[in-house]
């Protein structure tokens, strides 16, 4: 989505992130599981990742992550709550709700957005609609899961690869011509591939009845080969037009912060784009895929490392489950993650 001549452009002008405090590292994976260290870092480039502990939900990453992004902005209110989420609180009622209403933000319109790990930049599109169309002048973006909750416990590979957390922007109404102006979001999807990432059971396709319940299974399935070579493609695409339609070339994007889903993939984007790997900001080797998360978190990292600041040209892209995908870009504005 892109601003119009008249209409408001969205900008960011606000960062906020939150882990849950309990580690697993890969020799704690391997004390459960037939893995090691090597065999899990060598795969995907992760080292270790933050998981819930009893008690701890989605909505508790999400409330915090947007307290901290709030407070970045400089505001104590927003007129509306986006929460990107695969795991949220509950089937029913959405999360996003809860959310404003634990922050204190009153009856403010409140929704989830589910597009998995492509969740976050689908958030942020229908966020700049909303600003475009003069429905809300400031709104809360959140990306949050808690994967840990869906996986196997002896599915060695997904619980190597997915961790647990939340990242917050608050995005404005402003000029197409200031730093922090995003735009344009390029979005697709393709749902002939949708049981390439899934969760099979506790839908209205296979619900969970009484008398089935041995049967259904409950956790997160992935074909990862097949992710891979699509979403290398299908990230490189997108971040290529977006770049295009920005009017940047390959060599004007200061770095490319991508879906921390695997390191493997993230270098093939790169690779694919013509990008040096040096450009490409690497945050999973801490966290692990955190989904809808994983953009802002490696945001917030970029600029804590001091690898993203003021005036650097960013470009974002996502892959996930849908099939969904997409990309955009932005000038990153002075500010600080909190």
């Amino acid at each position: 989505m892109t601003a119009t001549a008249h209409s408001p452009a969205p900008v960011l002008c606000g960062l906020g992130t939150w882990l849950p405090p309990h580690v697993v590292t890969n020799e704690d994976l391997s004390r459960e599981l037939d893995t090691s260290d090597e065999w899990i870092r060598s795969r995907t480039g992760i080292g270790r990742r933050h998981v819930v502990q009893p008690g701890e939900a989605t909505s508790d990453l999400a409330v915090e992550a947007g307290r901290r992004a709030l407070k970045s902005a400089g505001l104590d209110t927003v007129d509306m709550v986006i929460v990107a989420t695969t795991t949220p609180d509950r089937q029913c009622p959405a999360t996003a709700p809860l959310v404003a209403s634990r922050l204190g933000l009153g009856t403010v319109p409140a929704f989830d957005v589910g597009a998995v790990c492509t969740g976050f930049l689908y958030a942020l599109a229908t966020a700049a609609g909303f600003l475009a169309a003069g429905t809300a002048r400031t709104v809360l973006v959140v990306g949050a899961d808690t994967y840990s909750t869906i996986l196997d416990p002896a599915d060695r590979s997904a619980r190597a690869i997915f961790g647990d957390g939340a990242g917050a922007v608050v995005v404005r109404a402003g000029r197409a011509d200031e730093p922090g102006a995003f735009g344009p979001v390029e979005l697709a999807s393709d749902g002939s591939g949708c049981d390439l990432i899934m969760v099979p059971s506790g839908g209205s396709r296979d619900p969970f009845r009484a008398a089935t319940a041995q049967q259904a299974d409950p956790f997160f399935r992935m074909q990862g080969k097949k992710v891979f070579r699509s979403a290398v493609e299908r990230m490189a695409q997108s971040s290529l037009t977006v770049a295009e339609r920005f009017g940047w070339s390959v060599d004007d994007i200061d770095l490319l912060v991508a879906h921390q889903a695997n390191i493997r993939i993230m270098h093939g984007v790169a690779d694919s784009v013509g990008l040096p790997r040096s450009r490409c900001h690497v945050h999973l080797d801490r966290v692990g895929n955190t989904a809808a998360a994983s953009i802002p978190l490696a945001l917030a990292d970029a600029v804590e490392s001091g690898r993203l600041t003021p005036g650097a040209r960013v470009l974002t892209t996502a892959f996930g489950g849908g099939l969904t995908w997409g990309a955009a870009a932005l000038r990153w504005p002075d500010i600080s993650p909190a």
